[in-house]
């Protein structure tokens, strides 16, 4: 796992919390920022899945 993988995937679960925590509260706000944070933590996953697989020279990890 590389750094980018790493910080995408705990953005994500930050995103997750507030889109849970604006929910819970009606607070429609907090929860769009939520969304948009798990959208760009995802995002920053997938640049390292990308990374990680350009380093292996193009090899599909077991996992995929």
């Amino acid at each position: 796992m590389n750094k980018d993988q790493i910080k995408g995937n705990a953005e994500n679960l930050k995103g997750r919390a507030k889109e849970a925590v604006g929910a819970a509260t009606g607070n429609r706000r907090t929860e769009l920022k939520g969304a948009i944070e798990r959208a760009k933590g995802a995002i920053r996953a997938k640049v390292g899945d990308i990374e990680q697989n350009i380093a292996r020279g193009g090899k599909k990890s077991q996992d995929e």
